[in-house]
């Protein structure tokens, strides 16, 4: 780092001149007072900072001719928008920065030095009486600071959150380095410069600095991070230098930064701070480089390595001289540019400079001077009384470039700022090209044909930060929800649910549109687009449906890894559903077990002489009323109506959940063994995606809410009535410790390399059907625009999925969903397939497993026509809450033009602002661009969102709505049961909740049998159950299997591991 140089120079000076190292520091950055100058100042006449900023592009910018210091303001500029790109300057300053390489973590190399080809200016210079000008340093350093503090203004008019930030870490209290740090908190404070001191012990351990290091690299508000040298000797300086960011070493002597310097062509993302002071100080002062004779006195790392490295690559022909260097005299002559820089006073004598030489001097020497009141003062290494009557200009000391570090500094802290905001809009995708066959593979060999690119470059690409992504494996990932709250400034990006029409047995392709219509927008339309989908359960996909990751040429991968166990969240869940299950049965054994007092006890026992409630027993205290926290304080009733939950074991709803298909475990009896005493109860157990452990996930909005709702949670009631919770029983903190984890989305990709959130599957048939409200939340802001960003224009795309059809997916996404997450989409897609219609105008039933007859695979318009009703009935019912209505005809081979035509007919005229084929399923995302360009277009279209019903509303008359709205029915009927739970949750009063309807998924209907779009039937209401953790009432229409079985020949049959490579065959 610089400040490593005059540490060096101070203990090297220290020992000859026994001069204190707080001057030293002082006097070489030229920021102390020292006698005036033998030669008179004279300052520019013009301004040299104009106030217009120029604009970055992806093609090289055309940059007013009158900019000055071209190399300052751009080169060591990292805000390109693109990694490819060349930076051109005007051919007066003759320089031309370059950038091809991608840095980790994304920032913009700084561009390579190129020669100015200019004539030779005389900026803040002044002429000595004896014939040499002197370079200014310290009023162009003045100057730069003022520019700085021009350009952030500048910018925080557009965009207020622009506020380069720098912090010095400051290990210990050496005087020196007090002074030095008291130097850069100036010259920030001079450029509007958020500088932030953070003072440490000489104590703190080597892993509390390196913590601090990363809590500064991980922090999106800082740009700038520079650990004051020296460090106390029981720190190891390269291990906590190394620690610093690529992005945020802004001292430019990380071993990324000062490696890419030394290479040629190399681009670091900054270059240390005293070469580049040197830089700009022979630029200002007009001096060629090209083709010219640089010699660099010294070769240390701090200053006469980088410098040498600049001069190259201004193609100077440099040589380094060093201790060893013979002839020394004889090679300094032949410079037309000396840069010293070996700590020697007045080394370099008149007689060794060819005249007309340009003199950089960086030496900080002390030598006695009894003139002063010191009794010493600060030289350099070129004697400059005999070097200004040689040399064309020269640098002084003190004033030469001593104050240009510190101003350097300073422009690679608003240099880093640049670059992140400019990296925040410079997100893309990198498609995966496809390789199409036809016939189409099997989904599996599709998907072991394309090789994913690794999570962390997807993560990248997309604008995830490295701290953010927790990888589980090469190709999967957690996503951190810190992503939100720095991303919270956006807007958001445009919202699209996919949805379908009634569908048959064999599925519609709702997921495999998906992920088509995702390809297309995000790898053949170039808009940043996700799509967020369910995680399957394992039960299906071992059963008869198979998998969920889409089909054909448009699916997630790697397909198995997304069909089993992906990152442990539904295995989560079944821990968290049984963990309660558990706490229900212990409960209600002990109770039976216990009087009064010895359950209070052994509820709350004395532990090391101290009787406390734990925390969490507190939340059912406040809810009994009971204001006291000393448990000896409780009074005999106080103790019994806080310890009996007295639990009616006639009103337990909670059930165990698996995630396999297991028939038999639909009813069970508990309780069976000796040991639990007489206490069995008749049970049973549900596929893990059905508990509402899974739907509470796919609907909380953080880890607070998710912590809240868990606790939420009803079992049951009391044997007086009121409802018992999870934190009753006290579990509820420990629910939310398995799920934590669970909260955060998985990270996957698509065929063709476009992002991927997989997150939550709440079971269709009696759940909202939908991911996470958490994982569409992080796409939006992924996917959404900066504030100075036209987000019509740059908006990307999230594109999920409701389950089923849009009567129940679609309609439970609006009214539960969009409720809980405050957020409404742009466009709703419905999804159809001419088989399916076919099937609502009349046609045979279709099985799964069975030929499917000759009617779906011939021409017959007349039955689609009629099955139309169907399709037209789910566009009114989309389009009843306000937002435009897509359709997508998910196209199979035996589909005719003819019949194609006819959808889109009926759908026009249905309210559907376009109907358009689709082939992705055999080409990919090339065989959705048109219904992607649909999409957009219908995204520029004017919402007038609104919910179907009031909560306010009965809940008798909410499900009446839905029923006759959604449905088509006439009226809905309540069994006895149904009334007297709506009733019952009416006074604990949980009736002004959202409402799921289960049933069929088979017809618009409850009743399987009646396709198209049936009217005049009575929906029959069976029961009514509550959710409050997830926050719902579910109505059952229909006789809903929670767990289902598995057929004569179960998909596992074709499922095996190759021992010698590892990998899964026969998934589908």
């Amino acid at each position: 780092m610089h400040n490593r140089l005059f540490a060096k120079r101070c203990k090297m000076l220290s020992k000859s001149t026994h001069c204190s190292g707080t001057n030293l520091f002082a006097l070489s950055a030229g920021l102390l007072p020292l006698p005036p100058p033998r030669f008179s100042k004279i300052s520019p006449s013009a301004p040299i900072f104009p106030s217009h900023l120029h604009s970055i592009t992806r093609h090289p910018p055309t940059i007013p001719r009158q900019t000055p210091f071209p190399l300052l303001r751009n080169s060591l500029h990292n805000t390109s928008k693109s990694r490819l790109r060349a930076h051109t300057y005007p051919a007066r300053f003759g320089l031309t920065l370059t950038s091809s390489r991608t840095p980790r973590g994304g920032a913009t190399p700084s561009p390579r030095f190129v020669l100015p080809s200019c004539p030779p200016r005389r900026l803040f210079s002044t002429t000595s009486p004896m014939g040499a000008t002197k370079i200014d340093g310290k009023a162009i350093a003045q100057k730069i600071r003022e520019r700085l503090a021009a350009e952030i203004a500048e910018k925080q008019k557009s965009n207020p959150r622009y506020s380069p930030c720098l912090k010095i870490i400051q290990v210990g209290d050496r005087p020196d380095s007090t002074t030095y740090v008291r130097m850069k908190l100036k010259a920030a404070e001079e450029a509007g410069i958020d500088c932030a001191l953070i003072h440490l012990p000489s104590s703190i351990s080597e892993p509390e600095l390196l913590q601090q290091i990363t809590d500064f690299n991980n922090d999106p508000a800082v740009h700038g991070i520079l650990v004051q040298l020296p460090i106390p000797k029981h720190l190891s300086e390269h291990t906590i230098t190394s620690a610093v960011s690529d992005e945020k070493d802004v001292d430019g002597f990380g071993a990324t930064n000062i490696g890419e310097l030394a290479k040629r062509g190399g681009k670091p993302f900054f270059v240390p701070c005293t070469p580049k002071g040197i830089m700009v100080l022979l630029q200002e002062s007009g001096v060629e480089l090209k083709g010219k004779n640089a010699v660099v006195l010294g070769r240390s790392d701090i200053v006469g390595s980088p410098v040498s490295f600049l001069l190259r690559n201004a193609d100077a022909t440099v040589t380094v001289c060093h201790s060893k260097t013979e002839n020394l005299k004889d090679v300094v002559k032949q410079a037309d540019i000396l840069v010293a820089a070996i700590g020697q006073p007045t080394f370099v004598k008149g007689d060794w400079l060819k005249p007309g030489v340009v003199v950089i001097d960086v030496g900080t020497n002390y030598i006695p001077d009894s003139s002063k009141a010191s009794g010493q003062r600060l030289v350099g290494d070129v004697d400059f009384d005999a070097a200004v009557q040689v040399a064309s200009q020269i640098t002084p000391v003190p004033g030469g470039v001593g104050p240009m570090t510190v101003a350097m500094l300073m422009q690679n802290v608003v240099d880093s700022a640049s670059s992140y905001f400019e990296r925040l809009k410079a997100r893309h995708i990198t498609p995966l090209p496809l390789k199409l066959k036809s016939p189409v593979p099997s989904d599996i060999a599709i998907s072991r044909a394309q090789h994913p690119r690794p999570i962390t470059q997807i993560a990248h690409d997309v604008g995830i930060a490295p701290h953010e992504l927790e990888p589980y494996g090469a190709y999967k990932a957690k996503v951190d929800l810190s992503l939100l709250s720095r991303l919270e400034h956006r807007k958001n990006g445009k919202y699209i649910l996919v949805s379908g029409i009634t569908p048959t047995p064999l599925g519609e392709g709702k997921s495999t549109t998906t992920m088509g219509l995702t390809q297309a927008l995000g790898a053949h339309l170039g808009r940043l687009t996700f799509a967020n989908v369910r995680q399957p359960s394992m039960g299906p996909t071992f059963g008869i449906k198979g998998g969920a990751a889409g089909g054909g040429y448009s699916q997630v991968i790697p397909m198995d890894e997304f069909n089993l166990h992906l990152t442990g969240d539904i295995h989560a869940v079944t821990a968290a559903n049984n963990l309660l299950a558990a706490a229900i049965e212990t409960r209600m054994f002990h109770e039976s077990t216990q009087k009064d007092g010895p359950l209070y006890k052994r509820l709350v026992p004395t532990k090391k002489g101290k009787r406390e409630f734990a925390p969490i027993m507190f939340r059912r205290l406040k809810k009994l009323g009971i204001n006291k926290t000393d448990p000896n304080d409780l009074t005999e009733e106080e103790i019994r109506r806080f310890a009996r939950l007295d639990i009616d074991p006639e009103t337990i709803t909670w059930r165990r959940v698996l995630d396999v298909n297991d028939r038999h475990l639909r009813g069970i009896t508990v309780g069976q063994a000796p040991t639990e005493k007489g206490h069995t109860r008749e049970t049973g157990f549900d596929i893990s995606v059905a508990s509402e452990c899974m739907a509470i996930l796919a609907l909380s909005n953080d880890l607070k809410d998710l912590r809240e709702r868990l606790g939420r949670i009803v079992i049951g009631s009391s044997r007086s009535g009121d409802p018992v919770t999870c934190d009753d029983l006290g579990v509820g903190g420990a629910l939310t410790a398995l799920m934590k984890d669970g909260i955060k989305p998985n990270l996957m990709q698509s065929l063709e390399g476009t992002p991927v959130f997989v997150h939550a599957g709440p079971f269709a048939n009696i759940s909202i059907g939908n991911s996470s409200v958490l994982a569409d939340k992080l796409a939006l802001k992924l996917a959404g625009t900066e504030v100075d960003e036209d987000n019509d224009a740059k908006a990307g795309f999230v594109v999920t999925e409701a389950g089923f059809d849009f009567t129940m997916g679609g309609e439970r996404f609006f009214n539960i969903k969009c409720r809980s997450s405050g957020l409404v989409p742009d466009v709703v897609v419905v999804v159809a397939t001419i088989r399916a219609l076919k099937v609502h105008g009349g046609g045979p039933e279709i099985s799964a497993g069975a030929p499917l007859p000759e009617a779906y695979r011939t021409e017959n318009t007349e039955m689609l026509r009629a099955g139309c009703v169907n399709l037209k009935k789910h566009i009114a019912n989309a389009k009843s809450y306000g937002v435009p209505v897509v359709v997508a005809i998910n196209k199979f081979d035996t589909d005719t033009e003819a019949e194609l035509k006819v959808i889109e007919e009926e759908a026009l005229a249905a309210g559907a602002e376009a109907a358009v084929p689709a082939n992705h399923w055999a080409e990919g995302g090339a065989g959705a661009v048109d219904l992607a360009n649909a999409v957009i277009k219908a995204s520029t279209q004017p919402k007038d969102f609104k919910l179907l019903y009031d909560l306010n509303d009965t809940v008798q008359a909410r499900i009446e709505k839905i029923g006759k709205e959604m449905y088509g029915a006439a009226n809905v009927e309540f069994s006895e049961l149904a009334q007297k739970k709506v009733d019952l949750y009416t006074k604990q009063g949980f009736g002004n909740l959202p409402i799921c309807i289960a049933k069929t998924q088979y017809s618009l209907s409850h009743d399987p049998a009646l396709k198209g779009a049936p009217t005049g039937f009575t929906v029959p209401i069976r029961d009514v159950r509550l959710a409050d953790g997830a926050g719902y009432l579910y109505a059952l229409a229909a006789d809903i299997q929670t767990i289902p079985g598995l057929p004569t020949a179960p998909g596992y049959f074709n499922v095996d591991v190759d021992p010698e490579t590892g990998e899964i065959d026969g998934l589908f």
